[in-house]
């Protein structure tokens, strides 16, 4: 049995805190709704540990949070995290002004300690949530807001709140995963390339001496090798820093519109990861756009928001012809099938969205099954991907060893 510190609401908007003993933290839950509480924060609680402190009523000054991380200003896991708990505490009942009030409460990150503030500030003023992120759609975005609007229309915020909570969560899980995928890799190509750049500039030289006295009879391979060794022991601190220089020069001209559209095409290009950033890109599209609908945001309005979810701008300006079809009374399938961005699969999940009046469920049907394929993909690339990596790593570091011998063999072949 395991002991879980907890914060609940309760029905009258109260906030408690707590220990509660359970084997699992989902039986922890189901006991907390079970005395009709619902939860806010669940944790472990390690044996020793003090309890935690007991909520503050509303306008009680709570003791500062000591937090060792660096402040970067509100990330997408704080917005997601902000955004379930509101979610949770709506539903428990509480009022919107007294949920943020106890948000402040428990946040120990000041940009996002400030940038609630000035939410509440702005509900307190009379604004509707959705007027009050307006100043903050660097941090929420636009699809982020519009949800919300739609939301306060139809009274059902709380609900909406969830909504945006587990596509954040969907999102978060997908780029957890593409950016997991490709950590092996990463780590495969530094270590290849700083083997490679030691063997030349340490390995190599120390065999110079005894190279020395053959000159041009050495084998063309150790005479590749030695220069290339001469090279790097005597330049390498300039490699290194034309190495940075370029870097540096290659990351600002990426950001910049034409470095951006460069790589946008070129990623498409690619044999094997175009198809799988395709992918990608489509169902960030089709789960944004089919949320959009299903909350009732007009179809022209959600293309342009969800458009904006694209990190691909090549995809992203195919997706502007689709707008202007659609107001002169044509289909989505058809204006998208124009713009080549939709597999055959997707045009066709959509086209039966279009005819059974079921688009919102279509779309986000297509987004689960690119989104496995995406998934699949990625194993299927690293796959292919890993082994190459290590064959060239080892076929680099045998020719050099085998150049090396090469040389010593004529050396002895001079003494015989």
């Amino acid at each position: 049995m395991g002991e879980f510190s907890y914060r609940a609401a309760v029905s009258g908007g109260r906030i408690e805190s707590g220990r509660i003993v359970a084997a699992t933290r989902e039986e922890a839950l189901r006991q907390l709704r079970g005395k009709g509480l619902t939860p806010v924060a669940l944790d472990d609680h390690a044996p020793g540990a003090a309890a935690p402190a007991p909520a503050k009523a509303d306008g009680a000054k709570s003791s500062p949070r000591l937090s060792w991380s660096r402040d970067n200003g509100p990330r997408f896991n704080d917005i997601h995290g902000l955004t379930m708990e509101l979610s949770i505490m709506l539903r428990a009942g509480l009022a919107l002004d007294r949920a943020l009030r106890v948000l402040i409460g428990m946040c120990a990150k000041p940009s996002v300690k400030a940038m609630l503030e000035d939410l509440l500030k702005s509900v307190k003023a009379g604004k509707g949530l959705s007027q009050a992120l307006a100043p903050h759609t660097a941090q929420f975005g636009d699809f982020y807001i519009s949800m919300v609007r739609s939301g306060e229309a139809g009274g059902q915020l709380a609900s909406v709140l969830g909504q945006l909570a587990e596509h954040l969560e969907r999102v978060k899980a997908l780029r957890e995963s593409v950016v997991s995928a490709l950590i092996y890799p990463a780590i495969l190509v530094t270590v290849s390339v700083l083997s490679v750049f030691l063997l030349l500039g340490f390995v190599v030289p120390q065999f110079e001496t005894l190279f020395a006295d053959l000159g041009d009879g050495l084998p063309m391979p150790t005479r590749i090798i030695v220069a290339a060794g001469h090279l790097v022991g005597e330049w390498g601190w300039l490699m290194v820093l034309a190495g940075a220089a370029c870097t540096w020069g290659a990351r600002r001209w990426l950001a910049t519109p034409a470095g951006q559209s460069w790589r946008d095409r070129g990623m498409l290009k690619l044999p094997v990861f175009g198809a799988i950033v395709r992918k990608y890109e489509i169902t960030r599209f089709a789960r944004s756009m089919g949320t959009l609908l299903g909350n009732g945001v007009p179809i022209v309005t959600a293309l342009r928001i969800a458009s904006d979810t694209m990190g691909n701008q090549w995809l992203r300006g195919a997706i502007d012809s689709v707008a202007p079809a659609i107001k002169q009374g044509g289909r989505m399938a058809d204006a998208l099938e124009a713009s080549e961005l939709f597999t055959p699969l997707a045009l066709n999940m959509v086209r039966l969205g279009e005819e059974t009046g079921r688009l919102d469920a279509m779309l986000l049907e297509v987004a689960r099954v690119h989104d496995n394929e995406v998934q699949s993909g990625i194993k299927r690339a690293l796959t292919l991907i890993e082994p190459v990596l290590i064959l060239t790593l080892g076929l680099v570091i045998a020719g050099i060893i085998v150049s090396i011998l090469m040389g010593i063999m004529s050396v002895n072949d001079l003494a015989i």
